[in-house]
């Protein structure tokens, strides 16, 4: 990308579901934590070829003993839908033609809010280059345009929660932050293996299309897990908090969202000694989150299961917060 030129930049992070994943899209709560060590940064500049109207999208990764490589590659479509209407949100002519830095540490499929980081840090480089000053409905807004291109169908959760400090409860369309009445120490695992997002929401889709009494089941039965993991949570009762993410994972395996690997990865959560544990996000591959009570039996887990499997994880830790605000 060539030096010199006005630039902006902007910032997201990955999370992760505790529970309403896919329920959230039919109206059920969903309860997602940000995982701020998964960082994403995109930097933006006015593109370098003089006259060309096409933007350029430069991703970063990392290269041997940790020196960064970029491969430059065309702008998918999410993010040219999101120039798109960051245009006409900004007042301008025209979609502008930007040399786009991506460099993500939130790995893709995972379901980890991959995509809704990174068109929010794209949101939030657009605004301060162009001295918008969107608010956060505005960004949140853009998010969906890109997330709806990337998944089909987007409950929300994902676009609140790479750009939120707080863990958020999305109930109704409306976010708020929950009470938290103990330290909340979560570990991801990885499975390896790519999460199918679009594909699941697909087949529930038509499987409720088919079966309009079995999402009315599902949407019922996620409803009622999530606001009694609330209570526990609110009450700082962690034991019972951790079943209802076995449960939850027990209703999303007979769903079909689950894969042999996931399944087996929560098994040797909970024989690790996590609280509880369940697939998280989209599905048919991609990450599981296991709970525990403490930082110590966080990282004991962690260490398991990558010795025993093979994994990477990430731990990310909420501090018990009681309050409950918009």
């Amino acid at each position: 990308m060539t030096q010199g030129q006005r630039f902006a930049d902007g910032a997201a992070h990955g999370k992760v579901i505790l529970l309403g994943e896919h329920a959230a899209i039919y109206g059920a709560p969903a309860l997602a934590f940000p995982i701020p060590a998964l960082t994403c940064r995109v930097t933006v500049r006015q593109s370098a070829a003089s006259g060309d109207p096409a933007s350029r999208l430069y991703r970063v990764s990392p290269g041997p003993q940790g020196a960064a490589k970029e491969a430059v590659s065309n702008v998918p479509a999410e993010f040219l839908l999101l120039l798109a209407a960051f245009a006409e949100q900004a007042g301008l002519d025209a979609p502008p033609a930007m040399d786009i830095r991506l460099d993500s540490r939130v790995p893709p499929s995972r379901g980890l809010g991959s995509s809704a980081a990174n068109a929010r840090a794209l949101a939030r480089a657009l605004d301060a280059f162009f001295a918008v000053g969107m608010d956060e409905p505005s960004t949140y807004d853009l998010v969906q345009v890109s997330e709806r291109s990337a998944h089909g169908m987007a409950s929300g959760i994902d676009a609140l929660a790479t750009g939120s400090e707080h863990p958020v409860l999305l109930t109704h369309a409306r976010p708020r932050t929950p009470l938290v009445g103990a330290d909340l120490h979560l570990v991801v695992i990885d499975s390896g293996s790519g999460a199918g997002t679009r594909r699941a929401v697909e087949m529930l889709r038509d499987t409720f299309a088919q079966h309009p009494e079995e999402r009315t089941r599902f949407v019922h039965r996620s409803t009622a897990l999530t606001e009694a993991a609330l209570a526990d949570m609110a009450a700082g009762c962690l034991s019972p908090l951790g079943q209802h993410l076995n449960d939850c994972h027990a209703m999303l395996a007979a769903l079909g969202l689950t894969t042999n690997r996931t399944d087996a990865l929560v098994h040797m959560a909970l024989d690790a000694g996590a609280l509880g544990a369940k697939m998280t996000g989209g599905g048919l591959g991609g990450c599981v989150v296991a709970l525990t009570r403490t930082a110590a039996q966080a990282a004991s887990v962690a260490s398991t299961l990558t010795d025993r499997a093979g994994v990477q994880t990430w731990i990310t830790t909420t501090r018990r917060a009681q309050h409950d605000r918009p």
